[in-house]
């Protein structure tokens, strides 16, 4: 604050600005304050008030000093001197410790909020005081150096980096960072990520908006492919295991798969295998076994059986698929199967009339000794050629003459032995030319 003097003479007719001088009487020594330097009046209320303040204290002391020295000396020029003085004395007081005040409380300071810097002066004791000054809000995200609390001195420096939100795919991975780069390039050297070889989203050259940026990153990863015998090893940023085995030069067949899905994320130092494959079709046909239906038939014999209409067998086909991995076959898968011609049953018609216990003219004759010369006496019997079968020795046709079913070998004892008494009475020993013979008792 700069305070002028006043315009007009000072009472007493003394020149503006300075201040009287109290002549000392014979023989008493001069006051203390004579012969200070002029002081510039106080200007406005605060002069005033000033001036009030120090008659008032002034008065006081000036009148119990007045006293004291009529009382000592008989004088009272003095304290009129004195109370003239004072009020001049503390304006200059007043002035001089405001203004010491004043500088020893102003800093310059270096602000820089996101990478903008500015000087500026400050009456703000810490770096609290100075943000709230310049009005600049810190939010949970935000990093301010030195920290909040710390007391600021003439020439510090504070910087200010607003957080900013970063919506981050890398390598297949999806999080929100928080940072206060002010580039795309920036905030990944904070995170650590290597950029070399990188594929980025966005440049990183990019400044980042406080409002957040979404940013995809894949960085440089060295897959193994394994493909017809052979290792390759390749550095890429493909988002995919497709997009590898492009880079690698290698081309996938209509069957062709790989060890690792194709739309999956290669991940670095992964081995990837490809499975050459190939497919073929196979056709398996199976008959259909047909069933057999026995009716009885009361006008046909005991033991008799007669095919009234043959079976006849089905046809299946089965469809599979057969796969070669790399040259070797796997297990044929089942695709389909169907029906191809129903089987048809077999209607076998079965005698029920019972078996007559003897045939005229051939019951006396010794049929055990026939039967133990022809077969040993054994029913099932049948010679080396299978031509001829049973007890009697039958061959087909002659059994079924008899009116035999099946094979003669397969029908009862009684039975053969009735067919064979039938065969004696139409034609002899005939049949049996060797053993023949032993019918006679």
């Amino acid at each position: 604050m700069r305070v002028s003097a006043p315009s007009g003479p000072a009472p007493g007719g003394e020149p503006p600005g300075t201040v009287p001088r109290r002549t000392s009487a014979p023989g008493e020594a001069e006051h203390p304050t004579a012969g200070l330097p002029a002081t510039p009046a106080p200007t406005g209320n605060t002069a005033d008030a000033v001036d009030r303040t120090a008659e008032r204290r002034g008065g006081h002391r000036a009148r119990g000093r007045g006293a004291g020295r009529a009382r000592g000396r008989g004088s009272g020029d003095g304290g009129e001197g004195l109370r003239r003085l004072l009020p001049q004395a503390l304006v200059v007081a007043f002035l001089a410790g405001g203004t010491s005040a004043f500088v020893a409380h102003d800093r310059a300071v270096t602000l820089s909020v996101d990478g903008k810097a500015r000087t500026l002066h400050t009456f703000a004791s810490d770096v609290t005081g100075l943000l709230e000054r310049e009005g600049v809000t810190l939010g949970p995200h935000d990093e301010v150096t030195p920290a909040p609390d710390t007391p600021l001195s003439h020439g510090d420096e504070v910087a200010v980096g607003h957080g900013r939100p970063l919506r981050l795919t890398l390598d297949g991975g999806h999080r929100i960072v928080w940072t206060t780069a002010r580039t795309v390039g920036g905030a990944l050297r904070e995170l650590g990520v290597r950029l070399d070889g990188a594929y980025l989203s966005t440049p990183a050259g990019t400044r980042l908006g406080r409002a957040g940026t979404a940013l995809e990153v894949r960085t440089e990863r060295r897959v193994t492919v394994l493909v017809d015998g052979r290792e390759h090893t390749v550095a890429t940023n493909a988002a995919t295991v497709r997009a590898t085995l492009r880079a690698a030069g290698v081309d996938l067949g209509a069957d062709d798969t790989t060890s690792v899905p194709l739309d999956a994320f290669p991940r670095d130092g992964q081995t990837v295998a490809v499975l050459r494959v190939a497919r073929s079709e196979q056709v398996r046909a199976k008959a259909i076994a047909f069933r057999t239906v026995r009716r009885p038939d009361p006008e046909l014999d005991q033991g008799t059986e007669l095919v009234e209409r043959a079976g006849r067998a089905g046809l299946r086909r089965t469809l599979y698929q057969v796969r070669t991995v790399n040259g070797v076959r796997e297990r044929p898968r089942r695709v389909r199967s169907e029906v191809v011609r129903e089987p048809r049953d077999e209607v076998v018609r079965v005698g029920t009339r019972r078996l007559p216990t003897s045939v005229r003219g051939a019951d006396g004759l010794d049929w055990d000794a026939l039967a133990r010369c022809e077969s040993g006496g054994r029913p099932d019997a049948v010679d080396p050629s299978g031509t001829y079968g049973g007890l009697y020795q039958f061959d087909q046709s002659t059994w079924r003459s008899l009116g035999g079913s099946g094979r003669p070998q397969d029908a009862p004892a009684a039975e053969q032995t009735l067919r064979a008494k039938k065969l004696y009475v139409s034609r002899g020993a005939s049949p049996w030319p060797v053993c023949g013979r032993k019918l006679s008792r």
